[in-house]
C-alpha cells in the first residue's frame, strides 16, 4: 500500500515514546501525517477480534503457534494500512534463554519496511532514566548488560535490513538533548 512504513525500536527506558511523540508533532504541524502503531497492542487488538483473548495477561499463554500466527496476521494487516506508519517495536527482546528476535522473518517479510530505526544512547544514561521512573517495573540490570542489548539491537537490525533490503537509521536520544533526538528521526520519516 501506498506510504512509508517505519520501525522503530530502542531498549527500554531509552526514551523512544518520547522521541516518537515529538517528531510525530513537528511533522504534523507541516502537513505530513505517520499513524503511530504499537505492535504488540495491535496484535493483542487481532487476537482480540478473533476472540482468542479477553486481556493482554492471556496473550503470553497461546500456544506459540498460534502467537506465530497472529504475529503474521498482525503484520499483514498493519501492511494494508494506507499512508505512513510507525511501527513501535522491539528489534529484540532480553529473556532468560537469551536473544530473542523482535521481528521475526514472517513479520518482517509481511511488512516490508522502508527503514528501521535505532534510537539509543548512552547506557549509563538509560540505567538512571530507569531507576528515576518510579512508574514503571523494570528487571534490574547493569549499565553493561544493557550496552551488551544496545549492540545486539544493531546486529538484528542489520540482519533485518539483509532481509527486506531496507535501511537502517541510528538516532541519538541523549540526556537534555531531545531536540536533536527529534530532528534526527523528523529527517528519517521525511
Amino acid at each position: 500500500m501506498a506510504g512509508k512504513k517505519i520501525i522503530i525500536t530502542g531498549v527500554p527506558g531509552v526514551g523512544k515514546t518520547t522521541v516518537i511523540t515529538q517528531a510525530l508533532e513537528t511533522l504534523k504541524a507541516e502537513g505530513m501525517e505517520y499513524q503511530s502503531i504499537n505492535f504488540g497492542s495491535f496484535m493483542f487488538e487481532v487476537a482480540q477480534a478473533e476472540g482468542l483473548v479477553e486481556d493482554r495477561d492471556q496473550m503470553r499463554r497461546l500456544d506459540r503457534r498460534e502467537q506465530k500466527r497472529l504475529q503474521k496476521r498482525a503484520a499483514e494487516k498493519m501492511a494494508e494500512i494506507d499512508g505512513n506508519i510507525i511501527i513501535d517495536t522491539h528489534a529484540s527482546v532480553k529473556t532468560p534463554a537469551g536473544y530473542l528476535a523482535g521481528l521475526p522473518e514472517w513479520v518482517l517479510t509481511a511488512l516490508m519496511p522502508d527503514t528501521i530505526v535505532l534510537v539509543e544512547t548512552d547506557d549509563d544514561q538509560i540505567l538512571l532514566r530507569r531507576l528515576s521512573d518510579a512508574t514503571r517495573v523494570r528487571d534490574m540490570e547493569g549499565a553493561g548488560s544493557i550496552r551488551e542489548h544496545q549492540q545486539m539491537n544493531r546486529a538484528f537490525a542489520a540482519s533485518y535490513a539483509m532481509l527486506t533490503g531496507c535501511t537502517v537509521s541510528l538516532v541519538t536520544n541523549a540526556d537534555h538533548l531531545l531536540e536533536e533526538g527529534v530532528k534526527a528521526l523528523v529527517e528519517v520519516l521525511r
